[in-house]
């Protein structure tokens, strides 16, 4: 049985900063984890995120809906696949921004 927390968009990178791997999700940007082993580091960001929304849950602050489970129509002044419209929006969540402004910034370049 899949989990809400297993529905979340999760990352886990090199981080030449901290010599670790870091596990990210996209729809909690201000969470982290770090070590030595990426399979670790998924792990532990998985625990943040549950541990986050038991919080939320405790306190009746709203929860983020997973990126994979909302709805993209693929339309923002500009027609794209909902394919890039997603990979745009985990972009935006990830660097803390609007989605208008990540696409600001890609026509600008």
């Amino acid at each position: 049985m899949v989990s809400e927390v297993d529905k979340y968009t999760y990352r886990v990178t090199w981080s030449e900063e901290d010599g670790e791997f870091v596990g990210l999700c996209a729809e909690f940007p201000s969470l982290s984890w770090l070590d030595e082993n990426p399979e670790a580091a998924l792990k532990g960001i998985r625990s943040v995120v549950a541990e986050c929304i038991s919080d939320m849950v405790n306190s009746g602050e709203d929860i983020p809906a997973p990126i994979a489970t909302r709805q993209y129509s693929g339309k923002f002044m500009v027609r794209v696949p909902p394919e890039v419209h997603r990979h745009l929006a985990i972009e935006a969540a990830e660097s803390g921004v609007s989605l208008n402004r990540i696409a600001s910034a890609k026509l600008a370049h």
